[in-house]
């Protein structure tokens, strides 16, 4: 059984997880070396086509997978062929595979990229990452944004962006105390994954006026830039139950409640859950005994059977950028690198 994400990892004030995180070091310690050590023997190939790398500072949601879609998009609507590229985590194809939505479903080859698939973007899970790039490049992409890959060496890339979950309310902090996974939610030390950054896209919610100062001032002199995670739509109307199997639920029941729906309850579920017969089980009794309609994320969306989809509405999210020209300049730096005179006139201002 897959666990929750433990919400102490992200109490910087260490006032809950205590004996967890004590016995959990010395684990973050084999895990911040093994990270180390893949990085510095890795041997970066170019797959013949430019690399955005779209990852994470930690384990566990920030949102990422958004930030992918807006910039698959944005490239796209420039004549820019930009591909996907995940590891299809959860999917049980080693790939190389393009998605396609009326084959595929998500357990074959992950949530994430049949979501992105199914929205009309171009699409590849690989286990073997040099190999889904190069599979890319000769499938027509010019640029491959590879979804999670900031701490694998294995292709070379133009821009390397981080994610970071920039919502610092009730107590939170998105790199906890610093420590590493397991003792963490950190996939490596926040300096060493900053060094390899070119830029950090701070990920808020739409009812967030500003980012923290303190949180902005860890990133040095790494540009930021601060993207919104907002509704494509209004939520669904009447009593709702919600339930979410992402990295942080919570924050999905918050961004709910903020947007206006009526939430009666909301199930949290970990990260990728498999909708079994007793899950679902559970989930309609409980819907059936508070007169409520479901409503869940996109991603779970996706991993529901089929007739359960007509049952439960879908609730869609993008990333905006607040400066999308300093977005532009950044991936106008991948065509200068790989002297694609259409990107460069396509996205460079």
């Amino acid at each position: 059984m897959k666990l929750a994400t433990p919400r102490w990892w992200y109490d910087r004030d260490r006032r809950s997880g205590h004996v967890a995180k004590a016995l959990l070091t010395p684990a973050s310690w084999v895990w911040a070396a093994a990270t180390a050590r893949r990085i510095a023997h890795g041997r970066p190939v170019d797959p013949g086509a430019q690399v955005v790398c779209v990852g994470n500072l930690t384990v566990g949601g920030t949102g990422k997978t958004p930030v992918v879609r807006e910039i698959l998009t944005r490239l796209n609507a420039r004549g820019i062929s930009a591909h996907g590229l995940s590891r299809g985590h959860g999917g049980r194809l080693a790939g190389p595979a393009r998605v396609d939505p009326a084959l595929h479903a998500a357990a074959d080859v992950g949530d994430e990229p049949l979501m992105l698939a199914a929205g009309g973007l171009p699409f590849w899970i690989a286990r073997d990452r040099a190999a889904g790039g190069a599979a890319a490049a000769l499938g027509g992409a010019q640029v491959v944004v590879l979804d999670d890959g900031h701490q694998n060496p294995a292709l070379k890339k133009a821009v390397s962006l981080v994610v970071v979950d920039g919502e610092t309310r009730e107590g939170e902090w998105p790199f906890g105390d610093g420590a590493v996974f397991p003792a963490g939610p950190l996939r490596e030390p926040l300096a060493v994954g900053l060094a390899r950054a070119d830029a950090v896209i701070l990920l808020l919610p739409a009812d967030l006026a500003e980012p923290d100062p303190e949180l902005l001032a860890l990133f040095g002199a790494t540009p930021v830039l601060i993207a919104r995670l907002e509704p494509l739509g209004p939520p669904p109307t009447g009593p709702r139950i919600g339930f979410a199997g992402v990295g942080k639920p919570w924050k999905v029941e918050r961004a709910l409640a903020a947007a206006g729906c009526d939430l009666v309850d909301f199930i949290p579920l970990p990260d990728h859950t498999a909708f079994d017969a007793a899950t679902l089980k559970m989930i309609a009794a409980r819907a059936e005994a508070m007169g409520a309609g479901l409503v869940t994320t996109e991603k779970d969306w996706v991993r529901l059977p089929a007739d359960w989809r007509a049952r439960v509405t879908a609730w869609p999210v993008r990333a905006r950028f607040e400066d999308e020209a300093a977005l532009d300049r950044i991936l106008g730096a991948a065509a200068l690198q790989g002297n694609l005179a259409m990107l460069g006139r396509g996205v460079a201002h």
